[in-house]
C-alpha cells in the first residue's frame, strides 16, 4: 500500500496524528531528499515520540520519479506489499511536488493508496488574501523568463478567477514589475513564510506592495535581499479569451505599432510594453 504524506510547510505543530501513526508503521519512505526527512523524523521523534521501523528511504523527486516507477515496475512488481509513505520536504505531494506518477501508478495496477489531508501554502494563502472570488486557479512557478514567461503571466492574470503563484525571492520585485506593467490597479496578496516565525502579509497594487517590501526589507539596509519563500494571491479580473494568438497578427506583416494595438486587444497585454517587446525583436 501507499500513502501520500503531508507535511509541516513551516509549524512542526501541523503535523497531524493520522501521520505520526503512519509514519510510525512505514516500511519504505519515499521523500524528496532523505537528509530534509531524516531531520523532520528525529523533530517528531523528540517532540511526539514518534518509533518508527522504516526500513529503507529512497529518494524521489522530479527529475527521477518516472524513472522509478518504470524500475519497480519492470523489476518490482511486489514493491507496494509492503507499508510505503511518500513525503515531500514539505507541504502536499503532488502540489509543485511529486507523487502524481505515483498514484497513477497504483490506479492502473490495482494498488492501494491513500492521501492524507493536510498543510497546504496555496489554500492557507488563498484564506489569507481575504480576495471574494470563491473560484481559484493554482499556477505553481511562472517560466523564469521570454516569451513563455510572458504569456503564462497574461494567463495568470486574465482567467477570470483569483490566481494563487509561487515565487522565489529573487525574482519577486520582477514579477510585482511585470504585474503593475499589465494591470497598475490589480490587487496582489503576498505571503511570506506562512506558518513560520517571521510569517508576513502584505496586500496592495503591485506598486504599493513594492514599496512595502522595500520598507520592510531594503530601506537602510545596504546590500540587502528579499528572502523567504512566497505565495502571491492575485485578484480575480475579467478573462480575456480569443482563437486569434500573436503569431497570426505578426504574419499580417502590420506596423509595429498597430501590431502591438492589436496584441493588446487579444491578449489583454499591456500596449506600450508590448510595442517595446515588437521592437526589440526586430
Amino acid at each position: 500500500m501507499l500513502t501520500l504524506v503531508p507535511t509541516p510547510i513551516g509549524n512542526i505543530s501541523d503535523i497531524s496524528h493520522r501521520a505520526l501513526s503512519v509514519l510510525g508503521d512505514a516500511e519504505i519512505l519515499l521523500c524528496e531528499d532523505t537528509r530534509v526527512t531524516k531531520k523532520l523524523l528525529n523533530l517528531l521523534k523528540e517532540r511526539y515520540q514518534l518509533e518508527t521501523t522504516i526500513e529503507k528511504f529512497i529518494s524521489i523527486h522530479a527529475h527521477n520519479e518516472y524513472h522509478f516507477i518504470q524500475n519497480i515496475k519492470e523489476k518490482e512488481p511486489d514493491f507496494f506489499d509492503k507499508k510505503v509513505v511518500y513525503l515531500s520536504d514539505a507541504g502536499m505531494p503532488g502540489i509543485s511536488d511529486p507523487g502524481q506518477y505515483l498514484v497513477q501508478y497504483c490506479l492502473a495496477n490495482g494498488i492501494e493508496y491513500d492521501v492524507l489531508p493536510g498543510a497546504n501554502a496555496v489554500l492557507t494563502a488563498y484564506v489569507a488574501s481575504g480576495f471574494t472570488q470563491t473560484q481559484m486557479l493554482f499556477f505553481g512557478f511562472l517560466p523564469h523568463k521570454g516569451k513563455e514567461r510572458k504569456e503564462a503571466l497574461l494567463k495568470a492574470l486574465y482567467n477570470g478567477f483569483t490566481t494563487v503563484l509561487y515565487e522565489a525571492p529573487h525574482r519577486l520585485l520582477k514579477t510585482l514589475d511585470e504585474i503593475d506593467v499589465e494591470d497598475s490597479s490589480r490587487k496582489v496578496f503576498a505571503a511570506k513564510e506562512l506558518t513560520k516565525k517571521y510569517q508576513s502579509y502584505f496586500v496592495g497594487t503591485a506598486s504599493e506592495l513594492k514599496e512595502q517590501l522595500y520598507e520592510k526589507f531594503l530601506k537602510g539596509n545596504k546590500g540587502a535581499s528579499i528572502k523567504g519563500e512566497w505565495v502571491l494571491v492575485v485578484e480575480a479580473a475579467q478573462a480575456r479569451h480569443s482563437t486569434i494568438g500573436e503569431q497570426d497578427i505578426l504574419a499580417l506583416d502590420l506596423p509595429k505599432k498597430a501590431a502591438a494595438k492589436l496584441i493588446s486587444k487579444v491578449t489583454g497585454e499591456n500596449t506600450k510594453a508590448c510595442y517595446e517587446r515588437l521592437m526589440k525583436t526586430n
